[in-house]
C-alpha cells in the first residue's frame, strides 16, 4: 500500500514538472528596439526614442521633422545658431532648444517658441522679416511636438524611398530643410526654392543634387544641419531621374 502512494506521488510530480517545460508566456511580440508591442512602450517613456526604427505617425519625431524647421528658418547667422544667439536663444539642438527658448511642455501657447512664430505683428515674429513666415503644417508641426510633450523623440522610417513626387514629397522636403534660407526678398546665395521652377533650375544646373548630396565643389546643404538622410537623398534622386516632374 506504502508502495502504490509512492508511485501515485511520483506521477503527480512527473506531471506537474512537465506542465511547467510546456508553458509558454506570452508577453507580447518584441520590437525592434526592445520593447513589447504588447502594451509596450515604444521607446517613449521619459521622452526620448533614440534610434528607434517603429515609427508612429501620430507622434511628432523632434530630431526628424521639428529640428530641421528650426534649422532652416530661424538657426541661421544673426539669429539664432550657437554664434550669434539673438536674445540668448539658440535653436540648434534639442537642449539648446528646450534650455532657451521657454518651452513649457504639454502647453504651446506659453511656450515662447510657439508664440513668436504665431505672432500676427510682422516687427515681432519669427522667422523675422524680410523672410517668409513658417507654413500653416510647420506651425502645426510645432504645435503638435510641444502638446505632444515636446520630447526628443526619433524615428528611423518615417520616410518611403518609393514616394517621390514633387507635391507629395520633394516639395516638403525642400520647404522644411532648405527653404527657409533660401526664400523671401533676399534668399541666400541668390537661390529661391520657393517655387516649383526655383527647384528645377537648381536640378537642371546640378547644384541641387550636388550640394544636398554633399558633392566636392558644391555648398554642403542643409546649411548647419544634418545631411539628408539616405532614403531623402534617394527620393530626391529618384525624382530627378525621372525629369523631376511638377507632379
Amino acid at each position: 500500500m506504502f508502495n502504490i502512494k509512492i508511485q501515485f506521488l511520483a506521477l503527480i510530480i512527473i506531471s506537474i514538472a512537465f506542465g511547467f517545460l510546456s508553458c509558454k508566456h506570452d508577453v507580447g511580440s518584441v520590437a525592434d528596439n526592445g520593447n513589447t508591442t504588447g502594451g509596450g512602450t515604444n521607446g517613449n517613456t521619459g521622452g526620448t526614442n533614440n534610434g528607434g526604427s517603429n515609427c508612429d505617425t501620430n507622434k511628432v519625431y523632434f530630431q526628424q521633422q521639428v529640428l530641421p524647421v528650426l534649422l532652416s528658418n530661424c538657426a541661421m547667422s544673426g539669429c539664432h545658431d550657437a554664434a550669434s544667439h539673438k536674445e540668448g536663444v539658440i535653436l540648434t539642438s534639442y537642449q539648446s532648444v528646450m534650455t532657451t527658448a521657454d518651452i513649457r511642455s504639454g502647453r504651446p501657447f506659453d511656450s515662447e517658441l510657439y508664440e513668436v512664430i504665431i505672432e500676427t505683428d510682422p516687427r515681432k515674429r519669427m522667422p523675422p522679416l524680410p523672410n517668409n513666415p513658417l507654413s500653416a503644417q510647420q506651425i502645426q508641426l510645432i504645435y503638435n511636438w510641444i502638446q505632444q510633450g515636446a520630447q526628443d523623440l526619433t524615428c528611423q522610417d518615417l520616410c518611403n524611398v518609393s514616394n517621390f513626387t514633387y507635391g507629395g514629397t520633394i516639395k516638403n522636403i525642400i520647404s522644411n530643410k532648405c527653404q527657409g534660407c533660401h526664400s523671401g526678398g533676399t534668399p541666400q546665395g541668390g537661390i529661391d526654392l520657393s517655387t516649383y521652377n526655383g527647384v528645377k533650375a537648381k536640378v537642371d544646373d546640378g547644384r541641387l543634387w550636388g550640394s544636398v548630396n554633399h558633392l566636392a565643389g558644391f555648398s554642403p546643404m542643409p546649411k548647419n544641419g544634418a545631411k539628408l538622410s539616405t532614403c531623402e537623398l534617394d527620393q530626391i534622386k529618384n525624382w530627378i531621374t525621372a525629369g523631376a516632374p511638377n507632379n
